[in-house]
């Protein structure tokens, strides 16, 4: 008896770790690329890569471990957004506001970033290799200040 429940808890566990994790809203994926407008949403894992989202309203917008590599994001609004672990490689992240947002463990390698208010963000952990980054409050290197 132990043998078959060991079992089928085995065969359940290889199952529910071989399929990837989808747990973007495709209603609000569909919301954000037609109208640019996404106040809350749950982006979460979604695929937005090279999207055009300039001047788009991610407010408080869940977009944590989401694939934005290359995506516009031109004087987007990401005022309190999660995008903890978000991959932003290369993206453009000019006048773009992350005001209060969760920047922990981002990738912004290679990202062009102007401008861009940070104020209140939590950035720990983030990636800013071969990174242009001009008047915006991302600090490269350390010291003890």
């Amino acid at each position: 008896m132990k043998t078959k429940l060991f079992a089928t808890v085995g065969a359940l566990f290889v199952l529910a770790t071989t399929f990837p994790v989808q747990a973007e809203n495709p209603s609000h994926v569909k919301q954000l690329l037609s109208t640019g407008e996404c106040y809350r949403c749950d982006l979460s894992n979604a695929d937005l890569q090279e999207a055009h989202l300039i001047g788009a309203d991610l407010r408080e917008a869940n977009l944590e471990g989401a694939n934005l590599l290359g995506a516009n994001l031109e004087g987007a609004d990401l005022t309190g957004a999660n995008l903890e672990n978000a991959d932003l490689t290369a993206a453009y992240l000019t006048n773009a506001s992350f005001n209060d947002a969760d920047l922990d463990s981002v990738n912004l390698t290679a990202a062009t970033v102007i401008d861009a208010d940070v104020s209140g963000a939590s950035m720990i952990g983030l990636d800013v290799t071969s990174a242009t980054i001009y008047n915006t409050g991302i600090g490269i290197g350390g010291g003890d200040d």
